[in-house]
């Protein structure tokens, strides 16, 4: 997701995948264009472009004429001749673009807008935390260690404890990435009670129960793979080429379809309450061939009609559960999946300093409801600094809460519920990107509510060069300029005493033409403030 900007010259720029599945991994199908001159974040004029498709999909830039822009955007042809028998319709992806007079800024909120009120499925409700077991066993579990994991989920105060890779195979179980994947039993060795006690007793815990799936995917060492070789992509001719260990099920056959519905329903049928699904994908589409299509020239787009016709399927019976759109990190990341899933996970980076700069970038095209960022291991940051990173969006953790130490325990639990005070505002509020982290030793966002009398304003450290010089205020947007505010700051470490005065009162003329320093520096790395107004 990390931007390039260049000039629009003569010929045609291509941005294009021809990956199958993850399409998202080198190109990203969301893009910005500047008219007549590069715009910054309030100014200039601007169209903000993302096509709706999650196959492969090919955008080109043509100028010609000196002043005209064209932009083709749609489904790549490669290796797509799409031959119609008389009478029958095909529909092209949507193409969704806005235009903004007003820079980036604008652009981005117009997405967002769009966004929650028409495509994103509930954007316009509201989201789970999550606590995930994957960071804390990995694929080394049973059910005593899971049903801990279900108490620490309401220890730390979240709503839902999710079960991620691992649980299931039998003849070749899932204790590693190589065996297991299609064999969707529960493992007998390691949840003798299987699934449904899982969910009974998370629900007797006071929280909720979550599970992870990769449907799409087989590994050859299963009963799926030696029982249905012909639901499997691969060319007959050729030698299988792996990516994690595991090959691609033909999703153009119907009886893969009702295969991989099956394999949700039997989730709900076991576990009726579950109440959130991780869905993941890992591998790209090699030596692309179905078994049984009548014309390979098909392939690629009967391929996505037969996954949305799946998730059509499972979202017409179940349309409410929330389920994160998953791929290995953000891989799969489109305006069409996103009409089925209430949010996305946007990289396998965890790590927060990096997370700054990636949940910057997807914020040009995806709204904060739709980001789901998890508190984990990866990072020598403080527990404060990765968790004010993770608020951005949907909060989420995958730690081992019993090894916090008692005062982070303390601000995790205080954390979630200063975090459930104001989500609101991120998740349904306008945000501004105030200060690019790429540019400035400090960075920030802002979020604020509709109606400009609350906001939320994070503040990152970025320097990786050492300063001890004076920074300079940080010019908020979105308030009201005739409002009077106050300014606290929020989510302190215990013990941890502010140097912000929250009796002060400014003008929201004030703070957006001249501004506050957050007084994040070397020794305060993050710092969240709460606007009010008075």
């Amino acid at each position: 997701m990390r931007s390039e900007e260049q000039q629009l010259l003569h010929g045609i720029k291509t941005i294009d995948s021809k990956l199958g599945t993850r399409t998202n991994l080198l190109h990203s199908s969301s893009f910005m264009v500047s008219i007549d001159q590069p715009a910054t974040e309030d100014m200039g004029e601007v169209i903000a472009g993302s096509l709706a498709w999650t196959g492969n999909f090919k955008l080109d830039f043509e100028t010609f004429d000196e002043y005209y822009l064209r932009i083709t955007a749609g489904i790549n042809n490669f290796s797509s001749n799409y031959t119609l028998k008389a009478g029958e319709n095909f529909v092209t992806p949507r193409f969704i673009y806005t235009y903004s007079s007003a820079g980036k800024g604008l652009a981005s909120r117009n997405l967002h807008d769009w966004a929650r009120n028409y495509q994103l499925l509930d954007g316009k409700g509201e989201r789970s935390t999550i606590l995930n077991n994957w960071e804390t066993t990995y694929f080394d579990f049973n059910d005593e260690k899971l049903n801990e994991l279900t108490k620490d989920t309401k220890k730390l105060g979240v709503d839902v404890f999710l079960l991620d890779d691992g649980w299931f195979g039998n003849k070749y179980p899932r204790n590693g990435s190589t065996a297991g994947l299609g064999d969707w039993q529960y493992n007998r060795q390691k949840l003798k009670n299987g699934i449904s006690a899982l969910g009974k007793e998370a629900t007797a815990s006071g929280v909720k129960f979550g599970i992870w799936i990769e449907p799409e995917m087989v590994n050859p060492k299963s009963e799926l793979y030696e029982n249905h070789p012909d639901w499997i992509i691969r060319q007959p001719e050729r030698k299988e080429y792996y990516m994690r260990n595991q090959l691609v099920l033909d999703l153009t056959n119907p009886r893969v379809q009702d295969f991989i519905y099956k394999t949700v329903d039997d989730i709900f049928k076991e576990v009726p309450e579950v109440a959130f699904i991780k869905w993941d994908c890992n591998s790209l589409i090699y030596n692309a061939n179905s078994p049984t299509l009548k014309n390979q020239d098909h392939f690629y787009l009967e391929y996505i009609r037969g996954l949305n016709s799946v998730l059509d399927r499972i979202r017409k019976k179940y349309p409410k559960t929330p389920m994160m759109l998953c791929a290995g990190g953000g891989s799969r990341v489109d305006y069409a999946a996103l009409q089925y899933f209430t949010e996305f996970w946007p990289s396998d980076n965890t790590n927060p300093y990096d997370r700054i700069f990636i949940q910057w970038e997807y914020s040009y095209y995806f709204p904060a409801i739709a980001i789901d960022n998890h508190i984990t291991d990866m990072g020598k940051q403080p527990i404060k600094f990765k968790t004010d990173v993770a608020m951005m969006g949907k909060l989420g953790y995958d730690v081992r809460v019993n090894d916090l130490s008692k005062n982070d325990l303390l601000f995790s639990q205080n954390a979630v519920k200063t975090y459930n005070s104001f989500k609101d505002i991120i998740w349904h509020g306008q945000q501004y990107r105030l200060q690019d982290p790429y540019e400035n030793k400090i960075a920030s966002i802002a979020y604020v509510n509709e109606s400009k009398d609350q906001a939320i304003v994070f503040n990152y450290y970025v320097a990786t060069l050492f300063t001890n010089g004076v920074i300079l205020p940080v010019k908020l947007k979105g308030l009201d300029s005739t409002k009077k505010y106050k300014i606290e700051e929020i989510n302190l470490y215990p013990g941890v005493k502010s140097p912000i005065d929250s009796t002060k009162v400014y003008s929201g003329d004030f703070l957006m033409k001249v501004g506050f320093n957050p007084e994040a520096n070397a020794y305060r790395t993050s710092v969240v403030l709460k606007i009010q107004a008075i």
